[in-house]
Order: C-alpha cells, then structure tokens, then sequence
C-alpha cells in the first residue's frame, strides 16, 4: 500500500478518533467547570445535536467518498493548484495551506450570515439555546454538503498538500468543540490565548441573541480575520452570564427535536438574517 493509500484509508478513523476523545474531553469539563448555567438540560438538547452529527457523517460520506484528503491526493498526482505551480516547499505548502483553508472557511461562514438564502441554513447551527460542545456540531445537512463542496473546490484550488488538509479537518473539528465548550478559563490566560486561537469565550459572543453581535467573532480556528476586518468584540453587552443565547426566531425548546431542526430552513421567514437586519438607533 502506497503512502497515499494509506493516508487516504485511516482519514476516517484518525477524524473518529480525534472527535471522541476531544468530545469527551470538552464534555467532562463542562462538567467539572461550566461557565454557565444551562436552564435547558442536555436531555433535551444533546439527542437533536448528536442526531444531527450522524446524520451529517453519514451523508458526506454518501456524497465524497474520499473528501477533502482524497481531493489533495489527487490534487497532487495531476500537479494542481497553486502549491504545485510555485513549486512550494513541502514545509511552506503544508504551513500555508492551512492557514488559507481556514481564512476561506471563515469568509464562507460571513457569506452564510450575509446570504438570506444561506441564512436560512445556518440558522439552525444559532438556534441553539444553550452553547456547549455539541453546539460546535449543530449544523444543518444541507450547509455541510454546500461547505464540503466549497471546501473541496479551494483545496483543488490550492494544490494543498494532503497532510495540510488532513490536519485542517481535524483542527477544525477540534477548535470548534473547544470554543463552543460551555467552559470556565481563568481570566488571564483566555486574554493571552484569544490571539492565537479562537476561545469559547471568545466565540460565545457570536452566539448572542443581539445581532451586532452575532455579527463579530466569526472565527473558528484562527482569532486573526475578525481583528483584521474590524468586526472583533470582546465581550457580549449583557456579560457571559446574563447574555441570551440564540436568534429571535425558534425560541420554542419543541425546535430543539431533530424533525423540528431539520425543517427550520424552510419555516417562518429569511427577512430577520443578522447581516440584512437594520437595528434601530440607540
């Protein structure tokens, strides 16, 4: 078996592995140090959230077989992209790589804010009405399959070498349990971790049920973009712990049952999108 081969057969269980063991390890601090209180147990969340999560695996499984490091081998065996064409170091490819597929993931969640049509699916990863690990999950079956196509399309785009995209998928899938975490940092050491990567303290303002809010720290790996955009808040108005999770619409806890949540993108209206919604003067 090729080094290629073999990459290519253990990506799904090396992104199994990572997920359950950062799961648990985000689960158990949230029990041990939650930073805030949950009126909503995860009894009635958590079977929706992780419905949705086999679910999503299943379906990108049916539509990419091979994924994202399926499309970097094959990237790379017919000399695509970018990477190939400056002809790159190996080390600069890898480094660079993943740094640009996580500037693109983050303008796609902006254009996912920005887009009413596109709103209407990612909604439902805001409807949440409590933020913990499963929130990082929660996203609807027709925004993963757009995502993974967008995703595949930059990295066929890149030439990103296969190694690069391997440990993307697997930051990703990490940093977006981890600043989704319903966790207690000290103080002082979520200031100095925010500029190197994204904090749930951090993120949890995105979450917000304000929309200027949920229109900053768009975020999910690398704290940077926000800063450089201008769009950065350190903090909700109301604090962590007095904020109100969630969007104006779907603030029944029925809509947190998997049926409900599958059908939100086509119920009620798109006009109350956070980037097209014009708030009145203070």
């Amino acid at each position: 078996m090729t080094l290629a081969e073999t990459l290519l057969a253990l990506e799904p269980l090396i992104r199994l592995g990572a997920f359950a063991a950062i799961f648990m390890a985000m689960a158990l601090w949230e029990l041990m140090a939650p930073r805030r209180r949950q009126a909503i147990g995860r009894l009635r969340r958590w079977p929706g959230n992780l419905g949705i999560v086999v679910l999503n695996t299943l379906l990108v499984r049916l539509a990419f077989p091979t994924a994202a490091v399926g499309v970097a081998l094959l990237a790379e065996s017919r000399g695509w992209g970018l990477f190939p064409a400056l002809e790159a170091p190996a080390w600069f490819a890898v480094a660079a790589a993943v740094i640009l597929l996580d500037l693109a993931i983050y303008l796609q969640h902006v254009l996912f804010h920005a887009v009413p049509a596109l709103w209407r699916l990612h909604r439902m990863h805001h409807a949440d009405l409590e933020f913990d690990v499963t929130t990082g999950a929660r996203f609807h079956p027709i925004e993963i399959l757009l995502s993974m196509g967008i995703k595949l399309g930059v990295v066929a785009a890149l030439g990103a070498p296969a190694a690069a995209v391997l440990i993307f998928e697997v930051l990703l899938n990490a940093t977006s349990m981890f600043n989704h975490g319903n966790v207690r940092l000290p103080q002082r050491l979520d200031r100095v971790l925010r500029w190197i990567i994204v904090t749930p303290e951090m993120h949890r303002v995105h979450h917000s049920v304000v929309p200027r809010e949920t229109n900053s720290n768009f975020g999910f790996n690398l704290p940077w973009w926000d800063r450089l955009l201008g769009i950065y808040q350190a903090q909700p108005q109301a604090g962590h712990e007095a904020m109100t999770i969630g969007i104006e619409q779907f603030r029944d806890p029925r809509e947190l049952r998997l049926d409900r949540m599958l059908l939100q993108p086509f119920r009620d209206d798109d006009r109350l999108y956070p980037l097209g919604r014009q708030e009145p003067a203070a």
